[in-house]
């Protein structure tokens, strides 16, 4: 369902991978036993202007210590999982040099 028009059979729009740091947390303890390996990690939420200020969630790439800027400049990184039962992508966030 869309939460702002409230439509529950919205049409896909592609839209660039490419926006803006709104917030992040550092997070230090796993939240579901598959990333017990990988702690720290950043997830950030993006606001994608061209998609009219759409937000989503997802992982900043790079150092997990690193210093994180709220409106700073990030672009999509997709990472494919084709072997996997059933195959899946997930789009993760790079900053923007």
């Amino acid at each position: 369902m869309c939460h702002r028009c409230h439509i529950f059979d919205p049409d896909w729009t592609e839209v660039e991978p490419q926006g803006r740091i709104f917030g992040w947390e550092r997070i230090w303890h796993p939240s579901h036993a598959a990333l017990r390996q990988h702690g720290p990690y950043l997830a950030i939420l993006v606001e994608l202007p061209q998609a009219g200020g759409v937000r989503m969630v997802g992982n900043l790439l790079g150092d997990p210590l690193q210093n994180v800027v709220i409106g700073a400049d990030v672009v999509g990184v997709f990472e494919h999982h084709p072997d996997s039962h059933p195959a899946y992508s997930l789009l993760q966030w790079r900053v923007v040099d």
